[in-house]
């Protein structure tokens, strides 16, 4: 063999060890990171069975609860879906980081990323079936960055990783209990609802229904509707479940269900109250929790995030305002629970929360509007329009044909004010009717949550008081969407690799590369120097929350 075929068959061999060894080393060492696994379900307050809730059917969320810990007092830090998960994939409050509108399309601060991409980095595979809705997202595709998900569709799935020894987040989201779900036609309800038996439907004569909701048959009907597609979400979640225990993970990998904010019809989501923010949180993690057990501290919804990176063993970033509630980063429990209302769609108000074990405080800072302003997608739902039609009823009440429609806990929603503070005993008075702010004997305590709220406010920075288009001005002037800068690609040669750095003017970027080409192609974050064939062609493109992505960099 001539020497310089020797030559560069070294250099070749060489090139194939430098580049797949590692691969190769990756794949003979046994997985010791956790699995972490999320199931999140939209639009439900903690209605199961295993929450003591006898009208509901949940055999199967009921038994993972029983081999793990249930949550009692967990808190959505918004009522809503697109703010709620702002702060969930961020760690951060709404409130600081511009996205406390509903569809806002926000940008955050530069140093504000997806929690993901440091699950990312520490060599995480991130998958998410399928929703986002995060407040931030650029067109036209309205999807997050690729450097925040290795995927994210209808088909992605931990079973989808290149290598099976990679640890894995993955996250399945069902909607099939999202308010739209209750008021649909008959035939997708039916469609949903495919897999309940018989028995499994809930009868509406039976529903316990809230004091606050009038009691006729529409209102009976949706709410046994939205027990029905909790129970049909629960068989969704058996699914899941069954495909770890088929692929040999259940042991490896810990489980969290949440819901994503209080149960969504009128009353629930969108508004403060417990039954818009309380929600179900059920995590199960095979000899590290005990079975069956119930943890009763505060915790916020958007915790999720860092206590995925604390058991992940990946460092929480500082400026994170979430904290860890489980892993070897946990802190000390919280004393209060802190929640927002803003812009719902179409229509203006602002309201904060402050949430205890025992008492639940709600400043209204517009309390000249009504509760129940006229949103036009919450005015689909028939126990809407029910109760409006029972108010305009009962308003006319002096006419013979007309008789009293409502019961005093009815009225209260519909009141065309609200009192500057509300103040609830949420141990005694669960669906908060009673309102405690002016009684005498309660002042010790109206002052206490009073003082919790203003410093909140003052050291999260609450962007609340600032006027949304004055907000939006500073976030996006002009309202033009700002385009991240093209990545520049530094190549250094040595023999048949390449070593390749990546680099963005733009701050607070991320970068996204792949080798592959086509639409589909997986892209994955870039966290330092690649090293590649030198006959590989790299692309790259620079990311941000809130920016449209760069033109693409080539190599």
């Amino acid at each position: 063999m001539e020497s310089k075929n020797i030559t560069g068959w070294v250099i070749g061999v060489l090139a194939f060890f430098i580049v797949c060894l590692p691969q190769f080393a990756l794949r003979a060492q046994p997985q010791t990171r956790p699995n972490i696994l999320w199931l999140s379900t939209e639009d439900i307050s903690p209605d199961l069975r295993c929450y003591g809730d006898e009208y509901a059917i949940t055999p199967n969320i009921d038994r993972l609860a029983a081999q793990g810990v249930r949550y009692r007092n967990a808190f959505s830090t918004a009522p809503v879906c697109a703010p709620s998960r702002s702060a969930i994939i961020t760690g951060m409050y709404p409130t600081t980081i511009g996205s406390l509108h509903m569809r806002s399309k926000a940008v955050p601060p530069a140093g504000i990323k997806a929690f993901t991409e440091s699950l990312r980095a520490a060599g995480y595979y991130c998958t998410n079936n399928s929703k986002t809705d995060y407040n931030f997202e650029a067109p036209p595709s309205n999807r997050p960055p690729e450097t925040v998900w290795d995927e994210t569709s209808t088909k992605a799935h931990w079973r989808n990783r290149p290598d099976k020894t990679q640890p894995f987040f993955a996250v399945f989201n069902f909607t099939v209990t999202h308010e739209s779900q209750v008021r649909v036609t008959d035939n997708i309800y039916q469609k949903n609802t495919a897999r309940l038996k018989p028995e499994e439907f809930h009868d509406p004569a039976k529903a316990k229904l809230p004091p606050y909701y009038p009691d006729t048959p529409l209102v009976r009907k949706d709410w046994a509707r939205y027990y029905d597609n909790i129970t049909a979400m629960d068989y969704m979640v058996a699914d899941v479940l069954k495909q770890l225990e088929e692929d040999g993970l259940a042991d490896n990998t810990i489980v969290f269900f949440w819901g994503d904010h209080g149960r969504g019809l009128p009353r629930g989501k969108r508004w403060l109250y417990d039954s818009g923010l309380r929600v179900p949180l059920i995590v199960r993690w095979p000899g590290n929790i005990k079975p069956g057990t119930t943890n009763d501290d505060l915790v916020s919804l958007f915790d999720l995030g860092p206590t995925a990176l604390s058991l992940a063993g990946v460092p929480i970033p500082a400026h994170m305002q979430a904290q860890a509630i489980l892993g070897p980063q946990k802190k000390a429990p919280r004393d209060f629970a802190f929640a927002h209302r803003d812009r719902m769609d179409e229509s203006y108000d602002m309201m904060r929360s402050v949430m205890g074990k025992q008492f639940h405080y709600i400043r209204n800072f517009h309390p000249d509007r009504p509760y129940a302003q006229y949103i036009d997608y919450m005015e689909e739902m028939p126990t809407m329009k029910e109760w409006r039609r029972l108010y305009k009823d009962h308003m006319n009440a002096l006419n013979p044909k007309y008789g009293k429609a409502l019961t005093n806990a009815q009225l209260l929603f519909m009141a065309p004010q609200k009192p500057p503070e509300e103040l609830y005993d949420v141990t005694t008075d669960p669906h908060e009717i009673n309102n405690l702010a002016n009684l005498p004997q309660h002042q010790a305590t109206l002052k206490q949550m009073r003082a919790a709220l203003d410093k909140w406010q003052k050291d999260t920075k609450d962007l609340g008081l600032m006027p949304e288009l004055e907000l939006r001005e500073r976030m996006r002037p002009g309202g033009v969407w700002q385009k991240m800068a093209t990545p520049t690609i530094q190549a250094k040669m040595v023999g048949e690799i390449v070593k390749i750095t990546l680099a963005c003017a733009t701050e607070g970027a991320s970068i996204a590369y792949t080798t592959e080409t086509g639409k589909d192609a997986h892209w994955k974050l870039y966290t330092g120097e690649i090293t590649l064939p030198r006959t590989a062609q790299l692309r790259a493109k620079a990311c941000r929350f809130g920016y449209l992505d760069s033109d693409e960099a080539r190599q």
